[in-house]
């Protein structure tokens, strides 16, 4: 049973988190023959303020990124 987590910075909105359900599941079925219905997948969102690149935050406490 395959087990995905994904980490996003929030703010997707439930289509696109749909899509990357879908999309993520066929690859995973595609590439290693898994069965749809075995494979499990975690999205996780995290405000921007707590995921940095090169130490600075993608978001600030004020909103801005």
């Amino acid at each position: 049973m395959p087990v995905v987590e994904i980490t996003l910075i929030e703010g997707r909105n439930d289509e696109a988190k749909a899509r990357l359900h879908a999309k993520v599941a066929a690859a995973i079925h595609e590439a290693i023959d898994a069965p749809k219905e075995s494979i499990r997948i975690i999205i996780r969102e995290v405000p921007g303020v707590h995921f940095s690149v090169g130490g600075v935050a993608k978001a600030s406490s004020t909103g801005k990124s």
